[in-house]
């Protein structure tokens, strides 16, 4: 199936062009960069406020959150507030659960935004309800006589409409007949789409947005796909909900909107951050600046036959003994002679040391690279005796041979650096033409080390599905190198390294550049972690807060990280209010929720356990009922 103009190179996919206010999304305009205000839509000045810094750090649509009447009659003063001040930045607005409320506001902005899933549905109850087609078809027509005369005030005064789907916010009826699926969320948007062409209604923008990677680009690539089938050209925002706060929410998002930026797909992005919303611009930016980079690269030519994006399986693998490989993705690092010189070099690779000697914890690197000649014999005689694979690219005692395809030809008239006097250990892949690839192939080699210049992602494919034609078992680790500042590191990072994990492609990560070895480590376990590969820590999911939030998110998601950081595979889930909470946290062992000011509930899983929890008791509650659950391991017990 086609979900883009192209698999070897960047075309951005054409669509129609939707007006924003003054603002053109799709069709020839750059990507747009969204964010969303945390102020109280009541409050028109501290409102104002945000949208107008958001607009000086480069956002360019705001979004407020519009729960009802009052908060909807405020947007008048907000958006005249704005004008009066010199700010033409376009309003949207939020609406779940209240259709009057979408109604009223259309009057005074320039979009609005509404949630497939709760617009007309109520609160999914994750109970099982029997829909035959008559009952199903019922429930339709109830959308369309609530949503239609949205619509039909939308045309008439020409504003915009996002129809946004939430995985975590599906209804009974999507979930009872379709599952708790990308194809659910795509069909949902889809019934709200046909009432807006059914009226002649075309500036409308999707979105399908989840907080885990993987389920949000293949929704987004299902919807394409079935635009492409049914000859429609809207545009799509592009967004991973609750992505969290810090490193981790960025690595979550640029995994997810970077993949498909890469893919030609989106035009306008929001990172959804748990921190104040001008924080999100800079991470937009770059991912922009990223995608506009690698689209000027220099094209492929080749055709994929074994990557199928709707059914993403990882390849089948041999892995060698005992060469620091792990099963769920192996992460190696390089340790320059200024890195073993370091006092706590065994800590920065993420060991303890117990007498002097390294002993791995569950996030120790797999491998070690030597890349210069010089070396320490202790170094080399106790990481090898704590089970980490030693690798070097010039020959040393006790560690295996990284070889080129020139190299090894050498090697194999000297008889040097074999396996068994066989098989290479290791070869590293660059730039290598299809019949050097089957010359590398009839070597044997134990693992393949994967390091292209150029667009690496579309190089990866084309290597991958030649090893997938050929029915290749040999791991494949994916060594980038990078020589840009942090902030870009981890966006650019996350979204080659990502889109390619998450296209089951790439058995480990090699990381290199101007950067701390420990700082590498500990990105290369996230973007594993981030694309549900290897779990090292605690998975939080936590929303970017709103108007709606009804305690301070940032504050509390620190307390929450801070007492449960230490718990690898526990996901927990943070949410200001009951929105996506239930749904989103369908995929976390653990929810907190804001239920009502000063109140919090608690979840396991999809089933709310405690409701009506004072404020100030509700992190330890939290803590007590992971303990009840059998999760709860003291922070000295993890190895």
């Amino acid at each position: 199936m086609k979900y883009c103009e192209s698999t070897s190179h960047i075309i951005r996919r054409p669509t129609r062009e939707v007006m924003v206010g003054k603002v053109g999304v799709g069709g020839n305009n750059p990507i747009r960069v969204q964010s969303m205000t945390t102020s109280s839509t009541r409050d028109p000045e501290a409102t104002i406020q945000q949208i107008m810094r958001l607009a000086d750090n480069g956002c360019e649509i705001a979004r407020v959150t519009v729960q009802g009447m009052k908060e909807a009659d405020t947007c008048e003063a907000i958006k005249n507030g704005l004008i009066q001040r010199g700010y033409e930045i376009p309003i949207v607005a939020d609406i779940h659960f209240f259709p009057p409320a979408a109604m009223r506001v259309v009057d005074f902005v320039d979009k609005v935004r509404i949630n497939p899933g709760n617009f007309v549905d109520k609160r999914a109850s994750f109970k099982v309800i029997e829909y035959d087609d008559k009952s199903y078809a019922q429930e339709i027509e109830k959308i369309e006589e609530k949503f239609t005369p949205l619509v039909q005030k939308c045309k008439k005064l020409k504003r915009a409409m996002r129809i946004g789907t939430n995985h975590g916010s599906l209804s009974d009826r999507i979930l009872n007949r379709y599952g708790d699926t990308p194809a659910g969320m795509v069909e949902s948007a889809l019934e709200f789409a046909r009432i807006c062409r059914q009226n002649d209604y075309h500036d409308f923008i999707f979105s399908m947005k989840s907080s885990n990677p993987q389920v949000m680009i293949l929704a987004y690539r299902l919807l394409v796909s079935e635009m492409y089938k049914l000859g429609w050209d809207y545009p799509v925002h592009l967004g991973v909900t609750e992505a969290g706060e810090g490193e981790d929410g960025r690595i979550k998002s640029a995994m997810g909107i970077g993949a498909l930026l890469l893919d030609g797909i989106g035009d306008t992005i929001r990172v959804s951050l748990t921190e104040d919303p001008w924080y999100e611009i800079d991470p937009c930016s770059r991912l922009i600046r990223f995608a506009d980079h690698y689209a000027k690269m220099s094209s492929l030519s080749f055709e994929e036959k074994h990557r199928h994006f709707d059914q993403i399986t990882r390849r089948e693998v041999s892995y060698p003994r005992q060469i620091g490989m792990h099963k769920n993705g192996s992460v190696w690092v390089s340790a320059p002679k200024k890195e073993q010189e370091h006092p706590l070099f065994y800590q920065r690779l993420g060991c303890e040391v117990q007498l002097g000697r390294p002993k791995p914890k569950i996030s120790s690197v797999d491998g070690v690279v030597f890349n210069e000649g010089s070396h320490s014999t202790q170094i080399l005689q106790s990481l090898h005796g704590a089970g980490i694979g030693l690798f070097t690219l010039k020959p040393l005692p006790d560690a295996l041979h990284l070889l080129t395809l020139a190299e090894t030809r050498l090697s194999m008239k000297q008889n040097r650096f074999l396996l068994n006097n066989k098989s290479p250990v290791a070869l590293i892949i660059g730039d290598e033409s299809i019949d050097e690839w089957k010359e590398i192939l009839s070597l044997q080699p134990a693992l393949l080390v994967f390091r292209p210049s150029g667009p690496r992602i579309f190089k990866a494919r084309q290597f991958f599905d030649w090893l997938k034609a050929n029915d290749v078992t040999v791991p494949v680790i994916l060594n980038f190198s990078y020589d840009c500042s942090p902030e870009d590191l981890v966006i650019q990072a996350s979204s080659e390294c990502g889109s390619l994990f998450c296209d089951g492609l790439g058995e480990g990560i090699w990381l290199e550049g101007p950067y701390d070895m420990d700082y590498l480590r500990n990105l290369s376990f996230s973007i594993l972690q981030a694309a549900r590969m290897r779990i090292f820590k605690t998975d939080f999911i936590s929303c970017p807060s709103c108007g709606r939030t009804l305690f301070d998110l940032q504050d509390v998601t620190r307390k929450i990280r801070d007492r449960t950081v230490h718990l690898p595979g526990v996901k927990i889930a943070i949410m200001g209010c009951i929105v996506n909470g239930p749904g989103e946290m369908a995929d976390a062992d653990f929810g907190y929720v804001g239920s009502k000011p000063g109140m919090i509930d608690l979840y396991v899983g999809k089933a709310c356990v405690q409701k009506d929890i004072p404020f100030s008791e509700a992190v330890d509650k939290l803590v007590e009922l992971i303990k009840e659950h059998g999760k709860w391991l003291e922070p000295e017990a993890i190895l």
